[in-house]
């Protein structure tokens, strides 16, 4: 197939405005996104960077300068393209830089946080992180980081001190980090309005616009205002077309409010033909569930977990795996296994969640119960975790407390899958 400049695609694509009654998707964008789709300029960049650096180390391994550019070259490419061997070869440089530094340097240190939190390495972040506090205080920097690792790991009263404490900032990493302490919050409008904000600081530099842009789409998804989020997927991919994170939101939009599911399949293999990444699969495996087509539904699922359970991932995709192997996949016990592990690396109400899912599924209904009133009764949950916990009240003749929680679910339905949307649906009637 030929392809058209980039910068031509655009001006296609910028133009595109027609679409069918009662839908979202414009036709003409998504022919012309598909049709003369090829690597952006960002990508092409990346490559280059990655090519010069990966020269540099080569002819001067000891350089101390040449091991994190490399690095961050490769941590570049991996967040373009999600290839993990990236991310983990970027970690490993890292680690010997530092080792050269003599563990002196506390920009290696948050560097090697960083990525540990990409990987959702939460312990070894925060290990990372206070070696960096050792050197050189409570730094703006480390803070941030603080932060990070704080929210991710569930200590919410910690990060909100520690976001109160950066509030004269105003800096996009303070919008960006205060849109997520709302959304947990509750508060999804605030959370949408913090993220156009960071969209705003962002401006002048393209990764972080079009990284706030795609977050404020998954935002207004959540908040079922699906027009916003397309809106906002499009202005970041008309920016630069190696924003897969919104092509795919795109897809899903097609797939769970126009009911095109042969155009989120067009969309999806976009992405898979361009990407390392495993999530792809998932959305496939949704196509297949809005089509009951349950052959294909086990072979995506059974080919997203044996990509997503490779070793190099680690947890990265616990939540998509646990989900999968209670479900699709019939392997609760496996479900367990990981979601146990996870409530040690990741502490939250929504892990536990999991768990407590996991073990309902395995059987463990008393455990599961237990789990649920210890670590998950009245804390703040996301649509998938209301589902679990009305699924598992049902399965326990708690009728009641089941509507309640399919109810709550019902209200970010968008956010789930479409067989867990016609389930909700019927036992909401």
């Amino acid at each position: 197939m030929k392809c058209i400049p980039w910068t031509l695609l655009l001006i296609i694509l910028a133009s595109s405005c027609r679409h069918s009654p009662g839908t979202i998707i414009e036709q003409a964008f998504t022919d012309s996104l598909i049709s003369h789709y090829h690597p952006s300029a960002a990508m092409q960049t990346a490559d280059s960077n990655l090519a010069f650096w990966e020269r540099r180390m080569k002819a001067l391994p000891d350089n101390y300068v040449n091991g994190p550019e490399y690095a961050s070259a490769l941590s570049s490419r991996f967040r373009l393209y999600g290839d993990i061997k990236d991310l983990v070869k970027a970690d490993s440089l890292l680690k010997r830089s530092n080792q050269a530094n003599q563990e002196k340097e506390p920009g290696i240190f948050r560097s090697m946080a960083s990525f540990a939190l990409l990987q959702h390495q939460f312990p070894q972040a925060d290990s990372f992180l206070k070696r960096a506090v050792q050197i050189d205080g409570h730094s703006a920097a480390n803070t941030y980081l603080a932060f990070d690792v704080a929210f991710e790991t569930g200590q919410y009263a910690k990060a909100k001190s520690l976001l109160k404490s950066l509030e004269k900032d105003q800096s996009y990493g303070y919008f960006f980090r205060r849109s997520k302490y709302e959304h947990y919050d509750g508060s999804l409008d605030s959370s949408i309005h913090y993220m156009m904000l960071a969209a705003k600081k962002g401006s002048d530099n393209k990764y972080l616009l079009q990284t706030a842009l795609s977050n404020a789409a998954d935002l207004n998804i959540h908040k079922g205002n699906l027009s916003a989020a397309y809106k906002l997927y499009c202005q970041s991919i008309r920016l630069d077309g190696s924003d897969l994170h919104s092509i795919m939101g795109v897809g899903w939009i097609a797939l769970v409010h126009d009911k095109n599911d042969s155009l989120a399949e067009k969309i999806f293999n976009l992405v898979r033909n361009h990407t390392y990444a495993p999530d792809v699969l998932l959305k496939l495996e949704q196509v297949a569930e809005a089509r009951r087509d349950t052959a294909m539904e086990e072979k995506y699922a059974s080919e997203f977990a044996a990509v997503a359970s490779d070793r190099l991932y680690g947890k990265m995709y616990s939540k998509y795996l646990i989900d999968l192997y209670t479900d699709v996949l019939k392997a609760p016990a496996k479900a367990v296994e990981l979601a146990e592990q996870d409530t040690y690396n990741r502490p939250t109400p929504q892990v536990y969640a999991w768990y407590a899912w996991a073990l309902f599924c395995n059987g463990e209904k008393d455990k599961a119960y237990e789990i649920f009133k210890g670590y998950v009764s009245q804390k703040p949950l996301e649509g998938l975790e209301l589902y679990y916990i009305g699924k598992m009240m049902q399965g326990m003749n708690k009728g009641y407390n089941a509507q309640q929680f399919f109810k709550a679910a019902w209200k970010n339905r968008y956010d789930l899958s479409p067989a867990k949307v016609k389930d909700l649906e019927k036992n909401l009637e």
